[in-house]
């Protein structure tokens, strides 16, 4: 630090803080956010932290000063972290004949209240469904609006409520579906459904859960609005409802007799104790297939993911997409599976 002029020693003090704070959230998957919910609300900057440290690795690489040990050892630390965040693309193409495409979309009830400045979101939210013909749709948010016709999927379950605008979550498929149901959330519209579907392979069960909603207009920069610290304490109320709700997903997924895919929008990130509960004994698309940062959420400040397809370990993944289309506050993924051998 000696050597360093004054504005060096203010950026590491910066840098020695954003490194403290990356550290810590490499415990948040443990720690369940009942025990402590502002701690669990650090879950949403860690894709900001670790670029952060990327960032000044580079700068003290730059001028050749020891000073990038620290951010370089709190990165190798969390490798795995850094991981999770941006996927390099795999050249290896996987083709099977059983393969299966699932899409998971929270559709934002189709734009139904004009938050984008275009009358026609539905119609091209369904164009862009017909063109990429999944073979499962999951949708979050999901509004039996007048413009769109589903008719193409011959079978489907959705779970609605509200009394002048219905919505909730569908589960669309073109293989047959047997049983559903869904996983009831107290005290709010989110819930978790699931349909077990007959495919030419097998028959498998397919959840769609939606978490706790954030309620954050990701147009609007709250962060910087006097409100902040009321905005912190209610997802840090939000993640606690998370993992209420988490639990009563997994009481009700154990007893589960099918090989399972899992869809949802879980309003959290891959570095979160709900990410880590949901995804025991399963495997992340994005992680197996994916490449870029995977960013689902449209976030203006940093890359997000908070939509995920995960699937039984029996399943082999071969392709993972994000399309960048912006109808929605969301954008939708896709994946193809097929059964290992």
């Amino acid at each position: 630090m000696k050597k360093l002029n004054f504005v060096d020693k203010l950026l590491f003090v910066v840098n020695s803080i954003f490194a403290a704070l990356l550290i810590l959230s490499y415990f948040l998957p443990f720690i369940p956010p009942h025990i402590s919910p502002l701690l669990a609300v650090l879950s949403l900057a860690v894709p900001f932290l670790i670029l952060s440290n990327l960032l000044f690795f580079l700068f003290w690489f730059l001028k050749m000063k020891r000073q990038l040990l620290l951010s370089f050892l709190v990165l190798l630390i969390g490798f795995n972290h850094v991981n999770s965040l941006f996927k390099f693309p795999d050249t290896t193409t996987l083709n099977d004949q059983n393969q299966f495409s699932v899409m998971n979309y929270n559709v934002r009830l189709f734009n139904l209240y004009s938050w984008i400045d275009d009358h026609n979101i539905e119609v091209d939210i369904m164009k862009f469904i017909e063109s990429q013909a999944p073979d499962v749709i999951s949708f979050q948010e999901y509004h039996p609006h007048l413009n769109v016709d589903l008719s193409f999927y011959k079978f489907k379950y959705e779970k609605l409520s509200g009394n002048r605008v219905k919505y909730g979550q569908a589960i669309f498929s073109k293989y047959p579906i047997i049983n559903s149901g869904s996983v009831e959330f107290t005290n709010t519209a989110n819930n978790a459904i699931y349909a077990d579907i007959v495919t030419s392979f097998d028959t498998i069960r397919v959840y769609n859960i939606h978490l706790q909603s954030l309620r954050l207009d990701t147009e609007k920069e709250e962060f910087t609005k006097d409100n902040s610290s009321r905005l912190l304490k209610r997802f840090g109320e939000t993640f606690k409802m998370q993992e209420t709700q988490t639990e009563l997903f997994l009481n009700h997924k154990k007893l589960s007799p099918y090989k399972l895919v899992v869809c949802g929008d879980f309003n959290n990130t891959a570095y979160s104790y709900v990410y880590k509960k949901i995804t025991e004994n399963l495997k992340d698309s994005f992680n197996e297939a994916g490449h870029g940062f995977g960013r689902t959420w449209n976030f203006k400040y940093f890359p997000i993911r908070i939509d995920f397809i995960l699937v039984d370990n029996s399943f082999k993944v071969n392709t993972f997409e994000v399309f960048n289309q912006n109808y929605s506050d969301h954008f939708p993924i896709i994946s193809k599976m097929s059964l290992g051998q």
